[in-house]
């Protein structure tokens, strides 16, 4: 994978500080509004390019893939720029304000025949699936309940009317879009589409600063609660006749559980070789470009449109 970056915001951060080790991804040049953040990720990550607009990225053919992390509601331009010009895109959570804009980004990938994938780190990694193949010994699920609740620095100046991207609805900013979706992926990942979706937030100036969201799914509910205006130790917690899974770790990095059957025995599930959290989809992606494998991303994509169905729902 030649990728090219577009951002320059903590995530970029995060991603730049691991990508260097996958040696089948090569990060051939950045490109972000500020200049001096920008020149700044090049130095420590000895990034070939610095483009002077994203066109110039664009245009640039030794670039096969795109990786969007601006802001939320600019992955919807960003994207469907990157694949009118061919490329493949790589796009950060919420893959999209609201559903109508994923469903053109999913029609423009496939007259253009490129990937479209969304970056969520918690499908990937190796402890998610590991929980999936466990899911069999809980007997009939009847509760789960995930709570990602992260004060957030940005809160602060929000109270004072200073507002960031993040508690800036024009911007598709919340609670729900911002953290809650990944207990939203984490459920929706292992049992599909619900039958309803309520969501009850917290408003303050026009956003949800926190919220729940309760997803019916006939035969159990499942209870998603995201914050930024407080804080709580994350947690998820699945719950049948037969047995329970506890996770005591946010819904964005699975890294262990602890699955407990019901008179007997107590396990404790933890990966052999942690990473961080955004390194198995990374991974994931450059093989998919690399071996043309488009029935795995579609399938991948047919999760993250049922994601955005429930967001649409929600709202």
């Amino acid at each position: 994978m030649k990728l090219g970056i577009v951002g320059s915001g903590m995530i970029v951060h995060d991603l730049l500080s691991f990508v260097s080790n996958i040696p089948a991804i090569k990060v051939e040049g950045i490109y972000a509004r500020s200049k001096e953040k920008v020149q700044t990720l090049q130095d420590n990550h000895s990034i070939r390019t610095i483009y002077a607009t994203y066109e110039d990225m664009l245009n640039e053919h030794q670039i096969d893939t795109v990786y969007i992390g601006l802001p939320n509601h600019l992955h919807y331009e960003y994207a469907k720029k990157a694949m009118l010009k061919g490329k493949h895109v790589i796009c950060e959570k919420p893959f999209t304000s609201d559903l109508k804009e994923f469903n053109e980004l999913k029609e423009v990938s496939r007259q253009q025949q490129v990937m479209l994938l969304e970056a969520i780190s918690n499908q990937y990694q190796e402890q998610y699936h590991a929980i999936k193949r466990s899911l069999p010994r809980l007997g009939d699920i009847k509760v789960i309940e995930c709570n990602y609740s992260q004060y957030s620095s940005r809160y602060k100046d929000f109270k004072q009317g200073i507002i960031h991207p993040v508690f800036d609805a024009s911007m598709a900013g919340g609670a729900l879009m911002d953290i809650n979706i990944y207990c939203i992926h984490f459920v929706v990942g292992l049992y599909g589409l619900p039958d309803q979706v309520q969501y009850f937030p917290n408003v303050e100036n026009g956003i949800d600063t926190s919220g729940v969201l309760i997803m019916d799914y006939g035969s159990f509910k499942s209870v998603c609660i995201g914050a930024k205006d407080s804080s709580a130790s994350p947690s998820i917690n699945i719950q049948g006749n037969k047995g329970s899974i506890h996770i005591q770790h946010p819904a964005n990095h699975v890294e262990s559980f602890t699955l407990n059957e019901y008179g007997g025995a107590t396990t404790f599930v933890r990966s052999e070789t942690p990473t961080h959290r955004m390194y198995d989809e990374f991974v994931s992606f450059a093989a998919m470009i690399q071996k043309k494998d488009f029935d795995q991303a579609t399938k991948r994509l047919e999760h993250s449109e049922r994601v955005m169905q429930v967001l649409e729902m929600a709202k």
